[in-house]
């Protein structure tokens, strides 16, 4: 299924920084269940915790078998995830997802 296909499209704050992790989870906890396109576009800071959330919440929805699809991730967040090993497919994101 591709991106436009799903309604529920959460756009990712700017700052994935300490202070948004709670906020972030909390709102994933409110979409578990429901298809999911992550848009990681205006994302200009990316801590751990935050990425801590999206790979904990990545992992719910394949657990859950519920989709998830990932798009255009900033330079920032794509920077972030490398920096910490993670591959960017752990969030459901192919290269050419990724600005």
């Amino acid at each position: 299924m591709d991106a436009n296909d799903i309604a529920d499209v959460f756009v990712l704050p700017a700052s994935l920084d300490l202070a948004a992790a709670a906020p972030l989870k909390e709102t994933l906890l409110t979409r578990r269940g429901q298809k999911i396109c992550v848009d990681g576009t205006n994302v200009a800071r990316a801590g751990v915790p935050c990425l801590q959330v999206l790979l904990a919440a990545r992992q719910t929805w394949v657990d859950d078998q519920i989709e998830w699809v990932s798009r255009s991730f900033s330079v920032e967040l794509v920077t972030a995830l490398q920096e910490l090993g993670i591959g960017l497919g752990r969030l459901g994101l192919d290269k050419e997802s990724a600005k």
